[in-house]
């Protein structure tokens, strides 16, 4: 069965029934309802923006190579990517995550708030890089589920539910999704390497991962179309200390999770969709879209890959959709992210 939008990719090239083929009619309602995503992003993050105010300075202290440095950077404005910018263009190619007072992780496009110290982390981040990993396996399910939602024709609607919390030792990341009118599917291999070509085609593009703290009152508009996440925002903003509800944006797919991520989408190296297993749930079917993926500049030869692939393929054990105690549901950081 194809269902897969045509795609050109490195050598795949693909000509699928005109039966899922998408005119731009039946398009533009999901174009507008992304655009309206977008602007109503766009506007609160120029909000935050104005609302800093008179800017003020803070001390930013970095240790690490290539040299420790300090920084004088504007209060609420600056992020742990300007001060990188300031030290070593190593850093700013490289680096996927920071350390703020040896405490608390910090996305690197999320401004500081005070006079602190800063550490990068990336993927060969010595003596543990258990939390970039996280990080970037977090990541990886949230460019999965950018991947699902525009790769169907528009009769096969995907609807994102979520997707569990980083496991890397699971041996794989995760995206559960609903598939209107695709009751029963199981993807074939050319299917599998449409999406894994895709993924990789969306990080080489290279955007960076925008960070947005909402209110309930706005994350339920941005995604009043999506009926999982509107039952899924009320509990996150319950649960939140501060009645926020934590958005993503890469490109123009916008999506919940507590965070953080890594700072680019083209930190991603080698990646594989490898399956898609049926869930049955309290909400119907959904489906689970699992792969596997190695941060840029790690190296591996083809056969230990192919035993990632392998084990990739195996029903990823996460808690199920219908369990509320997975990312989407926790937006505060876990004793696993904050490393007081």
């Amino acid at each position: 069965m194809k269902c897969f939008t045509s795609c050109f990719y490195k050598k795949y090239t693909y000509t699928l029934s005109r039966r899922y083929v998408s005119t731009s009619k039946n398009v533009e309602p999901l174009s507008e309802i992304v655009a309206y995503q977008n602007n109503l992003f766009d506007n609160e993050q120029k909000k935050q923006k104005e609302a800093v105010g008179r800017i003020e300075k803070m001390i930013i202290k970095y240790h690490g190579v290539p040299e420790n440095v300090t920084l004088s950077m504007n209060k609420g404005i600056s992020t742990p990517y300007d001060c990188a910018k300031h030290i070593s263009e190593m850093l700013v190619k490289r680096t996927g995550l920071a350390l703020v007072d040896n405490t608390h992780l910090w996305d690197m496009h999320r401004p500081l708030e005070s006079d602190c110290e800063i550490t990068f982390m990336h993927a060969q981040h010595l003596p543990d890089p258990y939390h970039f990993n996280r990080a970037y396996w977090r990541s990886c399910s949230l460019i999965l589920g950018a991947v699902i939602s525009k790769a169907f024709k528009n009769d096969i609607q995907p609807t994102l539910h979520s997707f569990p919390s980083p496991n890397v030792k699971s041996g794989s990341f995760v995206y559960d999704v609903e598939l209107s009118n695709l009751p029963e599917w199981t993807p074939t291999e050319n299917e599998l390497r449409i999406l894994s070509a895709n993924m990789v085609k969306l990080a080489q593009t290279s955007y960076r991962f925008d960070r947005l703290a909402v209110s309930e009152e706005l994350a339920l508009d941005i995604f009043q179309d999506n009926k999982f996440k509107k039952e899924q925002v009320p509990n996150i903003a319950q649960q939140s200390i501060d009645k926020k509800v934590i958005l993503y944006r890469i490109g123009d797919h916008i999506d919940i999770s507590k965070g953080p991520m890594i700072g680019n989408t083209d930190l991603l190296g080698r990646c594989t969709i490898t399956a898609v297993h049926r869930l049955d749930t309290k909400y119907g079917h959904l489906y689970r879209f699992q792969g596997v993926s190695l941060p840029k500049g790690i190296m591996l030869n083809h056969f230990a890959y192919s035993l990632l692939e392998q084990r990739a393929k195996k029903l990823n054990a996460a808690r199920l959709p219908d369990q509320v105690n997975n990312d989407m549901f926790v937006p505060r950081f876990s004793s696993e992210d904050s490393i007081a």
